[in-house]
């Protein structure tokens, strides 16, 4: 891994593996009640979220405290950025900060590896318009893997508004990487036209694009990005309505019942209920791993700060 985490793309398995065991181990120490608060004693992490959030968010801040380091959650709302400030401007004042860790998240594609390249400090992207959020796909992994025991050769189906999502990005990224089937389902107005050049089976119909699948993730109609670039309705939502999108892909008993019985049940969050997933599936104790996705991310992302940190020392 280089100095950053900016995407999985480029990432080769012996990476991701030795990324997801050295997350194992913090699930195991997160479990156990204990903290190692000396990895990071004397290190800044700054949090830069360009976008709401709440999940990655904390999970950083949690991640960055349970290691030791100075956590600094900057509120774009009320910074120089919403007055007018470029984001190199902005790199300019955070590398007179002197931090250490830096995570961002923001609604254009590339502002991390922008950011990269301007600033001291290790650079993670926490979801960057819709090209890649990286740590999201790591923690689905994890997840994953501590279910089920590997990822390789199993069939995994993301259904939804892949379009765009940048989770579904980086998921496939990771997951054809590992060697395991990927396939994505949904409407033709929500999967990009270029989607089958990244290894993946592309369905219009969830019978057959769940068929036997291991694993089934859901994602959210991400309303806040249609309208724009890359709709296939321009200026108009590219679903009927919330309702008739339900009907032929929320995910719900009858449609989960193609998949192999006890597929393990995945979304992102946040959830639209009664949208992309019925609440009785989002809530099964059995199928759903939801909640355990979100353990999973503070130990992916103690992970990479661990790991980033490691590099930075190594590199001085």
């Amino acid at each position: 891994m280089s100095r950053h985490l900016l995407q999985i793309e480029g990432l080769h398995p012996p990476q991701i593996e030795a990324m997801l065991d050295l997350a194992e181990s913090y699930v195991l120490l997160n479990r156990s009640g204990k903290t190692q608060r000396d990895l990071l004693r004397g290190r800044t992490l700054i949090n830069l979220f360009f976008e709401d959030s709440t999940r990655t968010r904390t999970s950083f801040e949690l991640a960055g405290k349970r290691l030791g380091a100075d956590v600094i959650n900057m509120s774009v709302a009320s910074s120089s950025v919403n007055k007018g400030e470029t984001l190199l401007d902005t790199a300019a004042t955070l590398n007179a900060m002197m931090c250490d860790l830096l995570v961002i998240r923001h609604s254009q594609s590339g502002a991390p590896h922008l950011l990269s390249q301007k600033v001291d400090a290790a650079v993670i992207n926490a979801g960057d318009g819709t090209h890649e959020h990286p740590t999201q796909a790591l923690l689905d992994a994890l997840t994953i893997r501590r279910r089920l025991g590997r990822l390789e050769g199993l069939t995994v189906a993301i259904c939804g508004d892949i379009l765009h999502s940048r989770v579904a990005r980086s998921n496939i990224h990771l997951l054809t990487a590992m060697g395991s089937r990927v396939r994505v389902v949904g409407p033709p107005t929500l999967i990009p036209a270029d989607c089958g050049r990244l290894g993946v089976e592309v369905f219009h119909d969830m019978a057959k694009g769940l068929a036997d699948a291991d694993v089934v993730m859901a994602l959210r109609l991400q309303k806040e990005r249609m309208g724009g670039e890359g709709n296939a309705r321009p200026g108009g939502n590219p679903v009927p309505s919330a309702r008739e999108y339900f009907r032929f892909y929320g995910l719900d008993f009858d449609k989960l019942a193609s998949a192999k019985p006890g597929a393990l049940v995945m979304h992102p969050g946040p959830m639209n209920r009664g949208v992309e997933i019925d609440s009785a599936v989002a809530d099964d104790p059995v199928r759903s791993v939801i909640k355990e996705q979100v353990e999973m991310g503070v130990a992916v992302r103690m992970a990479v700060l661990d790991s980033l940190a490691r590099m930075q020392r190594r590199n001085v």
